[in-house]
C-alpha cells in the first residue's frame, strides 16, 4: 500500500511509463510535458488540469492493489477469459466490486462520435498493409528506444516472453483497426479495459522489482504522460509517415483516425483535458514529450533483438538484412545504430525503390507492379499473424493480469 499513499499524496499520477527523465515520482523532462503541449486542444475541450505525468489512474489502481494482495487475480485470469466482444455479459466468478469496477467503465464516452469511428474503422481497413509495417516494425521497434517503456516492459513479468508480450500488445492496435472495433459484437472497448486493469497492476507490482528500481528514474511506472507518450509512437507516428509517404488522406479520414485514438486514450484513464484534439496539437506535444526523449539502453537493445529475432521466424525469403534496413527505413539510421542494427546496403536499396513502387502500385497510381509486391504483400500478412496470439489465432490475443514481475 506504500506505492499507493505516494502516489495519492503526489496527487494523480502517470499512465505508462515511457518518458525517461531524472525526477523522483515520473515528471516529464524539461523538454515540456504532455500538460502543457496538449490541454488547450483537448479533445473534449476541457480545461488544464493537473500535469499528466502526475496522474495515474485513481480508480483503478487502488482496486489492483486490493485485487493483488488478496490473491483475487488467477480466479479473475481465468472469469475474463471467455469475457471478448464489446455486448459480451460481465463472466460469473468476478469479484463483486472489480465486476463493478468493469461495468462502470467499459463503455464509450459520452462524446464518442460512432460516425467517426466507423469511418476510423473502414479506413483501417483500407490502410490495413501500412499500419501493420509502421505499428509493427515502426512504433513496436521505437518503443525499445524510449528508455522508461524499454525499461518497464523488459523488467515486467511480460518481458521474459516478448513473443506473447508483442502478441499482447499487438492485440490492442488489431482489436482499435478492426471494423466494428466500437460497435457491440466489437472487441476494442473490453481489450482496453483489461489493458488499463494490466497497467493498474504492474505500477504496483514493478516497484517491488529490485532490478526495476536499479534501473528506473522514477518511483511509480505508467503515467497518464507515459501514456500520451505512447499514443505519439503509434497514433501521431502513422499519421505523420502516412503523409511523408504521399498516401491519399483525405481530411475526413485523418479526423476519424484521430478520433478512434482520442477515444482509445479515454479508455485507458487519460483524462479528456490533456488528449490532443486536433492532429496538430499531437504534433506538437510529440515534438516536445517523445522526440526528444528517445535514446538507447540495455535493457532496449535486448528487446529490440528479441522482437526482430521473432519477425524473422515468417521468412519469406526476408532476410534479417531486409528488416534492419526497413527498420532504418521507417524510422532513422541513429535508431539503426544505437540497436546497432547490422547494415544490408543491397536491402537498403530494395527497400527505398521497392517499397515506394509498392505504394504506387497498391494505390492505383502506377500501373507497372513492381516484382517484390507479392513479397511485401505476403510478408506484411505474416507478420501480423505472427503476433497474432504467436500466430495461432486471427480473432483474439487473450490478455492476463501479472501477479509478478521477470526475475533477475
Amino acid at each position: 500500500m506504500e506505492n499507493l499513499s505516494r502516489r495519492r499524496a503526489l496527487s494523480l499520477g502517470v499512465a505508462l511509463g515511457l518518458v525517461g527523465v531524472a525526477n523522483p515520482a515520473g515528471a516529464l523532462t524539461s523538454a515540456g510535458s504532455a500538460g502543457s503541449a496538449g490541454s488547450a486542444g483537448s479533445a473534449a475541450g476541457a480545461a488544464a488540469g493537473t500535469d499528466p505525468a502526475w496522474i495515474w489512474d485513481d480508480a483503478t489502481d487502488p482496486l489492483m492493489v486490493s485485487m493483488l494482495e488478496n490473491g483475487h487475480v488467477p480466479a479473475i485470469n481465468t472469469a475474463w477469459a471467455s469475457w471478448v466482444n464489446n455486448n459480451d455479459p460481465l463472466p460469473s466468478g468476478l469479484p463483486d466490486v472489480f465486476a463493478a469496477h468493469l461495468r462502470q467503465f467499459n463503455r464509450l464516452p459520452s462524446w464518442a462520435d460512432r460516425t467517426k469511428l466507423a469511418r476510423a474503422a473502414d479506413f483501417n481497413r483500407r490502410r490495413d498493409t501500412y499500419l501493420f509495417m509502421l505499428y509493427g516494425l515502426g512504433s513496436g521497434i521505437m518503443s525499445t528506444v524510449i528508455p522508461r517503456e524499454a525499461k518497464s516492459v523488459y523488467w515486467s513479468a511480460g518481458g521474459a516472453d516478448m513473443q506473447d508480450r508483442a502478441a499482447k500488445t499487438f492485440t490492442f492496435g488489431y482489436d482499435l483497426s478492426q471494423l466494428g472495433a466500437f460497435e457491440p459484437t466489437g472487441q476494442f472497448v473490453v481489450t482496453a479495459n483489461k489493458t488499463r486493469v494490466v497497467h493498474a497492476a504492474v505500477r504496483h507490482l514493478l516497484p517491488q522489482s529490485p532490478h526495476w528500481k536499479a534501473v528506473a528514474d522514477e518511483t511509480v511506472p505508467i503515467s497518464a504522460a507515459d501514456i500520451l507518450v505512447t499514443f505519439h509512437s503509434l497514433g501521431t507516428f502513422v499519421y505523420r509517415k502516412l503523409l511523408d509517404w504521399k498516401i491519399p488522406f483525405p481530411a475526413a479520414d485523418q479526423e476519424a483516425f484521430l478520433h478512434s485514438w482520442q477515444v482509445a486514450i479515454h479508455l485507458l484513464g487519460v483524462p479528456d483535458e490533456h488528449i490532443p484534439q486536433t492532429w496538430a496539437a499531437a504534433e506538437k506535444q510529440a515534438a516536445q514529450v517523445l522526440t526528444p526523449i528517445l535514446t538507447p539502453s540495455t535493457e532496449g537493445i535486448a528487446l529490440a533483438e528479441d522482437l526482430l529475432g521473432l519477425t524473422a521466424q515468417i521468412d519469406l525469403g526476408v532476410t534479417r538484412g531486409f528488416l534492419n534496413e526497413f527498420v532504418r527505413y521507417v524510422l532513422n539510421d541513429e535508431v539503426g545504430d544505437w540497436l546497432g542494427l547490422k547494415r544490408d546496403y543491397a536491402s537498403a536499396a530494395l527497400v527505398r525503390t521497392a517499397w515506394p513502387a509498392f505504394i504506387l502500385f497498391r494505390e492505383g497510381l502506377s500501373p507497372v507492379m513492381p516484382g517484390t509486391f507479392y513479397v511485401f504483400d505476403q510478408f506484411v500478412r505474416a507478420l501480423a499473424m505472427l503476433f497474432l496470439n504467436k500466430g495461432s489465432s486471427g480473432t483474439t490475443t487473450p490478455i492476463t493480469i501479472p501477479t509478478g514481475n521477470r526475475a533477475g
